[in-house]
């Protein structure tokens, strides 16, 4: 099963010639999920070949306009597809307000339905799950409420050896509790081990998702370990009191999180636009925890199961 993420926009607040403000997408088997979703999206989007259709939610973490304002062109755009099936957002009251004024003001009657989902200000758990993924999201420390988001992949059941079930004769109802971990009794008595059965099932996938936010260790316990944590780093160091003052990070205060998660992989984003050269961030990020990258737009990360497994 495909997991992997999309950068559309690093920038932060304004756009440059070179970059658009934030919007991701997190692609998970056939479905694309877009984090955010600033000015110029659905131009980046077509640039980068994501199909509209495919998009089945949309997660917007705070009520700033460099994080939400592409939605009415790309909206509109699925409408003038064709789009007919429902599109899921999950977002402040104050972004669904502003959908829902913004269709009025056009006289917009769009073919398809949207199903708003509130994230209240200071909640936190699961938003949505399926059977293989749940997200979670979770307050970080902004000026106004703002919401990190949590993929991550659900524990799989085991998975059947080659040639087990021809071996042994397995019936159904046998192979259903091998894979739940348990030991197989067969027809003349004799118990066959699990592990003569299967094999581990992979370790879980996790993306972490933290755009807009002052430095805030409160939120390490909930990213502890994840494979890949995008984490916003608008400056360096030395201006660490104008990130103080407009509640944003540094490179460093980035990278610090990471450390303290103990994340297998950082990637930082929402650049302030004084930085043409983004090595300084990198650089100074790659001092504190490694590996860091630049969430460059592009750049598509893909997140591979490995060699940890779980204990039955």
């Amino acid at each position: 099963m495909q997991f992997s993420i999309t950068i559309l926009g690093c920038s932060s607040a304004i756009p440059t010639k070179d970059r658009f403000p934030t919007a991701q997408v997190v692609t998970y088997g056939n479905e694309h999920y877009l984090l955010d979703c600033a000015e110029g999206t659905q131009i980046q989007l077509r640039k980068y070949r994501f199909s509209f259709q495919r998009i089945s939610k949309i997660f917007i973490s705070h009520m700033h306009a460099d994080h939400f304002l592409g939605l009415p062109g790309l909206l509109s755009t699925m409408d003038l597809l064709g789009r007919t099936s429902s599109l899921q957002i999950y977002a402040p009251i104050e972004v669904i307000r502003f959908i829902e004024s913004f269709k009025q003001l056009v006289y917009a009657n769009f073919q398809y339905p949207i199903e708003y989902h509130i994230i209240e200000d200071t909640f936190e758990g699961v938003i949505w799950e399926n059977e293989q993924l749940e997200v979670i999201a979770f307050p970080v420390k902004h000026a106004v409420p703002c919401h990190a988001f949590l993929f991550k992949e659900k524990l799989q059941s085991r998975r059947m050896k080659k040639n087990a079930i021809t071996d042994y004769f397995l019936s159904i109802e046998q192979i259903k509790l091998a894979k739940e971990g348990k030991d197989i009794e067969i027809e003349n008595g004799k118990i066959i081990p699990n592990s003569s059965l299967t094999h581990s099932a992979p370790h879980p996938r996790s993306y972490a998702f933290v755009t807009d936010t002052a430095f805030y260790p409160e939120i390490t316990n909930l990213i502890k370990g994840v494979d890949l944590l995008y984490h916003e780093a608008t400056f360096e160091s030395s201006f660490e009191s104008r990130a103080n003052q407009t509640f944003h990070s540094t490179a460093a205060q980035a990278a610090k999180i990471a450390s303290l998660a103990e994340v297998k992989k950082l990637l930082i984003g929402h650049y302030s636009v004084r930085y043409e050269d983004l090595n300084i961030l990198l650089q100074e990020a790659e001092s504190v925890f490694n590996p860091t990258e630049l969430a460059l737009e592009g750049k598509k990360i893909v997140l591979e199961y490995d060699s940890r497994t779980e204990n039955t």
